[in-house]
């Protein structure tokens, strides 16, 4: 007879299941190591597609060889101490209720001590190796560290020392540091638990073994004090305790000496500590603990601080004032103004009008076409589909239009995707693969009813437009998909739509661009990546296919060159036929000594970051040494990325090209074509303009006051948000021919009026980078930007004719402010566009142009004719009034509206109000020509109306 106990079989069943636990814990592990694997795997391949696979593998090494030297130092001497407490245990421990209670821990740790020691030092060598191999740009930059030849003024050691040597010793410290504290801790914690170290009972506390080992450790910890006070010293070239960055009366004085003493004083300690191997009692070690800490809280706080209050502060300025000096000359120099020309400007602006039309002769136009308006314009008229888009703020190049050198506004139309309603996994992602295009157009001319006059535009690109683009297609912009599959073997791929019987001609992918994914292994990688079946399972991806991702120009460049810092705002170029992006690249540091830090974020910050998308944010990283020294391309078509050395002298970017020899080419290697695209990029620009906010004092007592000191204007378009700086062509005093420029304008601090004028040579040559700052004369400043906004809103001629522009729907936006030196003065240039808002898509265009010189204020339908008006006979001469109107409101004087309406003034209303009207009907069915002509005949009768309301109408 069988007897069978309740529960057997569901143990027995248990003990089936069992091995399952296992199973899933290991297919688990897999799966996690197989993620990591492609992650790790399809980055190796997206480097070696674009040719910069030294860059993977040369951070890689460095990561590796930082992960296991600092995991395995961490990990060895804690586990030497470790080994060391545990072999000088006692071998009996006096009984207590104390011991009692460790005898149980003792009893559970001891049968898996090795167990519990190899996993706990395990665990803290990876994560201080995770932790250490995320530092592999300070190895490796002092691995390859250039001289700068430049020394700093206080130890006389190169600025190298500070930028690549300083951090790793401090990098260094902070590892051997962390290395010898949790030694101490783990000791204490073994000895505590054998009994060589007691809470209770009779005798010592500590046994002499514990005692000797403990000492040693601490003395060790004490001697890395005395280094790292040593090393302090030179830490003090970025001390904040002064009136400026960099080591002050009171730190050189004061905390050097004492800093000194400290690093002495922690030497003798340390000896104490060690002796105690050699004697028994903790009398030396206490003494000498005790020194130390009473002379840090002495000589390393109390003392300085007395002589900062007693005897810097009475006497502040003749004390700082040799530093303050080294802090001017350091900023300068470290942000690369030291050659910045000061120039007094606007003492005596010329009034005759000789004078003025020789001067507005010479002017050859201002750039009316304001790139962060004429977005919305470019996309309806140029995106032909609504699959295409433009970005919200354009750019600004130059290109040779038959025969001369002009300023383009330019922009890619960039796919947005498959069109609504129409949105597969095969046309999101192998059909809907590209934009198409280049368009572009004069900065400073529109055509007929204020829209832009375009220079290249449309479907199909045509071989005889004036910019020669033979590859129009864009596989790589700002606003590409996250990934696209093209090439396979029979793939369509939309083109361009046309009038065609399919309606659209399709291509296939050509370039070297992209990864291979005809494989199934590679399907499954970049399945497994994208977290995509269909990458899998489509049976559409044919052989040759290749799989397109991390596409947009900033994205590239970053991954190709990681030690470098990027401008928001990537800009495309046609070179040789070909759409390429260029990118400027930026070696940054924080470790200059004597140089103010800034924050990048802060300085770069203004309207068009904050408000529109197509311009990048910089992060907040805090900056004290700053160089455009990399010049970068991406091919809109294949995606390849070309680093160009720009900067040949920057220590930085050679200690880089060291580090990754062969990835950038040397400036010699720059094509013409190419270089005559450049331009001096806006993040750099931004920065120094506010270094040279309070860095154009040069005079350490001006400085020490802060008397001069400048601000960047607030935007009169934005309120509460800075002005951005703007590319334009301007002849600056002195120079014979008009030269393409980024320019800014400064007001006083707190003050709305102008304090003057900066602008930096943009075409590569030999003013590049030269800039030069025209300086208003402090006791008759020019209006400022909020100030002249305010005099073209309530001039009573310019007011009425903005009134008359704004009839029916319509609404006005304020183009780009411009600032022009102009005959000894300052020409204001502000551009009137005008929108339809009861038009089904309504666009801006350009309605009236504003202009300011002197006490003159003008609006006219093209910036020739507000000069006329301007040098002119008919400009009126008192700030915008006819000589016969005493100033009173609108409608008052003889030239108001308030009076009887002469049949002329009544004739040009109506025949306003019709042209308006034709506007509005020609917009809504997007007929551009007719546009045009209803545009003419608003402007014309709008003239009429101006002329008619000079005649006093019979009573």
């Amino acid at each position: 007879m069988t007897f069978r106990t309740p529960g057997l079989g569901r143990r027995a069943g248990g003990g089936r299941a069992r091995p399952l636990l296992p199973a899933l814990v290991a297919l688990a592990l897999l799966l996690v190591a197989f993620v990591v694997f492609t992650a790790f795997y399809t980055d190796l391949l997206w480097y070696q597609s674009v040719g910069f696979e030294a860059v993977f593998t040369t951070q890689l090494k460095a990561r590796a060889v930082l992960f296991f030297g600092a995991g395995l130092l961490m990990a060895l001497l804690v586990g030497a101490n470790v080994l060391v407490a545990y072999r000088l245990r006692p071998a009996y421990r006096p009984l207590s209720v104390e011991q009692q209670g460790l005898e149980r821990y003792r009893a559970v740790i001891d049968p898996r001590r090795r167990l519990i020691a190899i996993t706990l030092l395990g665990l803290l060598g990876v994560f201080t190796g995770a932790s250490v191999s995320g530092q592999w740009p300070t190895w490796l930059a002092f691995m390859n560290r250039t001289p700068f030849g430049v020394e700093d003024p206080q130890f006389h050691k190169d600025v190298s020392f500070y930028v690549f040597t300083y951090p790793f010793i401090r990098l260094l410290l902070g590892v051997v540091f962390a290395t010898v504290i949790l030694s101490i801790l783990a000791a204490v914690m073994v000895h505590y638990l054998y009994g060589g170290l007691r809470l209770q009972g009779p005798g010592d506390k500590a046994s002499p073994p514990a005692r000797a080992h403990l000492s040693v450790l601490v003395g060790l910890f004490v001697l890395l004090k005395a280094v790292a006070y040593w090393y302090d010293r030179y830490g003090l070239v970025h001390s904040e305790r002064g009136v400026t960055t960099g080591a002050s009366y009171t730190d050189v004085n004061a905390l050097m000496p004492a800093k000194t003493i400290l690093a002495v004083i922690a030497v003798l300690c340390a000896i104490m500590f060690f002796s105690n191997l050699l004697r028994r009692g903790m009398m030396l070690p206490g003494v000498g603990f005790t020194l130390l800490v009473l002379s840090a809280i002495l000589l390393g706080g109390m003392y300085p601080l007395l002589i900062q209050q007693f005897q810097v502060k009475p006497d502040e300025l003749a004390k700082e004032r040799q530093y303050i000096e080294r802090n001017i000359k350091a900023t300068r120099q470290a942000f690369g103004v030291e050659g910045a020309k000061l120039i007094p400007y606007g003492a005596k602006p010329k009034t005759d009008q000789a004078t003025l039309r020789a001067e507005a002769e010479k002017l050859d136009g201002a750039r009316l076409l304001d790139p962060n308006v004429v977005g919305e314009t470019f996309k309806q008229q140029q995106r032909i589909r609504p699959f295409y888009n433009f970005p919200d703020i354009l750019d600004v190049d130059r290109y040779e239009v038959d025969g001369e050198m002009i300023d383009t506004i330019v922009a890619l139309r960039e796919l947005s995707g498959a069109p609504e309603g129409q949105h597969s996994w095969i046309k999101d992602r192998m059909v809907y693969t590209h934009g198409y295009g280049f368009v572009s157009a004069y900065a400073d001319r529109l055509a007929g009813g204020g829209v832009p006059d375009y220079i290249t535009r449309d479907m199909s690109v045509s071989a005889n437009q004036r910019i020669n683009v033979t590859r129009p297609e864009i596989y790589f912009g700002e606003r590409t998909p996250a990934y696209s599959v093209v090439g396979g073997a029979g793939q369509q791929e939309l083109n361009y739509p046309d009038n065609s019987e399919n309606g659209q001609q399709t291509s296939n992918y050509g370039g070297d661009g992209g990864v291979s994914i005809d494989s199934f292994f590679h399907k499954l990688l970049y399945a497994t990546k994208f977290q995509d079946k269909n990458l899998l399972l489509s049976g559409a991806i044919n052989d040759g296919a290749k799989i397109l991702y991390d596409r947009s120009p900033m994205e590239r460049v970053q991954k190709a060159a990681p030690w470098l810092k990027l401008d928001g705002d990537p800009y495309p170029s046609v070179v040789n036929g070909r759409i390429v992006w260029i990118v400027d690249g930026y070696t940054a540091s924080n470790s200059y000594p004597y140089s103010e830090e800034i924050s990048l974020g802060e300085a770069t910050r203004d309207t068009i970051t904050e408000t529109r998308s197509a311009v990048a944010r910089q992060s907040d990283d805090h900056v004290n040494y700053m160089r455009n020294s990399v010049k970068a391309t991406v091919d809109a078509y294949d995606g390849s990325v070309r680093l160009y050395q720009w900067d040949d002298k920057d220590p930085i970017l050679k200690t880089w090209m060291k580090v990754f020899d062969g990835t950038v080419q040397p400036r010699s290697q720059i094509p013409p074509e190419l270089e005559k695209h450049f331009r001096y990029p806006q993040d750099l620009f931004k920065v120094q303009r506010t270094i040279l906010a309070k860095y154009h004092v040069t005079d350490p007592a001006a400085f020490y006051s802060g008397e001069g000191f400048w601000e960047v204007p607030e935007d009169p378009s934005a309120k509460g948000k800075r002005q951005p700086p703007y590319y334009q062509s301007l002849r600056m005093p002195g120079q014979a021919e008009e030269s393409f420029s980024l320019t800014t304008v400064f007001n006083p601090r707190n003050n709305q009026q102008l304090a003057a004028f900066m602008a930096v040579g943009s075409t590569p040559g030999r003013d590049y980078g030269q800039i030069s700052i025209l300086q208003m004369p402090r006791n008759a400043q020019p209006p400022g930007l909020s100030q002249v906004q305010n005099e073209f809103e309530t001039d009573p001629r310019v007011k009425e004719d903005l009134n008359s522009l704004r009839l029916g729907q319509t609404d006005t936006i304020g183009g780009n402010l411009l600032t022009l030196p102009f005959s000894g003065g300052l020409l204001y240039v502000e551009p009137m566009y005008a929108i339809q808002e009861s038009a089904k898509q309504p666009y801006p265009v350009l309605g009236a142009v504003l202009a300011r010189y002197g006490n003159t204020i003008v609006l006219a339908n093209t910036l020739d004719e507000a000069l006329a008006q301007i040098v002119g006979d008919s400009a009126p001469p008192d700030g915008g009034q006819d000589e016969g109107q005493d100033g009173g409101e609108p409608g008052e004087g003889d030239g108001g509206t308030g009076g009887a309406l002469t049949p002329e003034a009544q004739q040009a209303i109506n025949d306003l109000k019709k042209a308006v009207t034709d506007y509005e009907e020609a917009q809504k069915s997007l007929d551009y020509d007719k546009m045009g002509q209803a545009w003419e005949a608003i402007k014309k009768a709008r003239d009429a109306l101006a002329t008619a309301q000079q005649t006093k109408p019979e009573s």
